[in-house]
């Protein structure tokens, strides 16, 4: 009884934060879409930038105030995080809790996370708002059966993905993929083979896609990975308290220059070496994850 009164206070006070920052957020929005001039363009998404850390900072709060979770975060080797920069972050999917804890950690550390959604959530309530006024690409996300039926949806979510690409070059930006594409079951995991102990198997294509289009404005690979050592959580585990504790490990990587530049959709040779790359980060995060569950994760 206690930890589900403890998870309707947390879920009314993020509602409350979340309509307290979404009306100032979208009337900056607004004023940017009527006045589509560089400079005012420029300064409303540094405002929208403002308002989304000041709304993950308090929910955070909030998280950290009532529920007892603890994030233990790592920063491997020259882990260097800089406000201002342009990364591609990529990590291991469990639950929607993932976007809390990301969120949570790399808050006023690096740019404001922009992930890619489905097309659907654009109509979720005000929330759904929010993420189109700070330039969240929305996604058809087709699968191969649907393209192979209609390849014009295939290059319509390529389009979409160039022109999100387009507006991230004018900004500091972290791009967010969460490559398995779905979250880790262990029906998952064993429909797929997965060859991997604690991961699903790695998309690479909406990877290579970003690298192709964002090119040398990309710094560095920020490789994430998430471990929840009490199980897979669901996010009313994390407002009910139930949760102990989070491990996260960050590894700052540079993108090769093997797999940037090339046609990952025409060209089978660039496809095998970047499916390779891929594969061998998927290798060490497998084993990371393995060492953060054994471990107690603290930095």
């Amino acid at each position: 009884m206690i930890q589900m009164l403890r998870a309707g206070l947390v879920l009314s006070l993020i509602v409350l934060n979340t309509l307290l920052h979404a009306l100032p957020l979208l009337l900056v929005a607004v004023f940017k879409a009527l006045l589509p001039i560089d400079r005012v363009r420029r300064g409303c998404n540094r405002i929208l930038a403002v308002l989304a850390e000041s709304w993950i900072g308090a929910n955070s709060a909030m998280i950290d105030r009532f529920t007892g979770t603890r994030v233990h975060l790592q920063l491997q080797g020259d882990a260097a995080l800089h406000a201002d920069g342009h990364y591609l972050v990529l990590a291991n999917h469990q639950s929607w809790v993932d976007i809390v804890v990301l969120q949570k950690v790399f808050n006023r550390r690096i740019p404001l996370l922009r992930f890619f959604l489905k097309r659907q959530l654009f109509w979720v309530p005000v929330l759904g708002l929010a993420w189109w006024a700070l330039d969240f690409p929305f996604m058809g996300r087709y699968t191969r059966r649907e393209i192979a039926k209609n390849p014009e949806l295939g290059r319509r979510d390529m389009e979409a993905t160039r022109r999100a690409c387009d507006k991230f070059l004018a900004m500091p930006v972290a791009v967010m993929n969460f490559v398995e594409g779905t979250r880790f079951t262990p029906e998952k995991h064993a429909a797929q083979s997965s060859p991997y102990e604690h991961l699903l198997k790695p998309k690479s294509g909406g990877v290579a896609f970003v690298i192709d289009a964002m090119g040398d404005a990309l710094h560095a690979l920020l490789d994430v990975t998430i471990a929840y050592p009490a199980g897979r959580p669901t996010m009313v585990d994390l407002m009910a308290g139930r949760i102990p504790e989070v491990r996260v490990l960050v590894r700052q990587r540079p993108i090769p220059t093997g797999v940037m530049g090339g046609r990952y959709q025409d060209d089978r040779a660039v496809r095998a070496r970047f499916q390779q790359w891929m594969n061998g980060l998927w290798q060490d995060k497998d084993a990371d994850m393995q060492r953060l569950l054994e471990t107690d994760g603290r930095s």
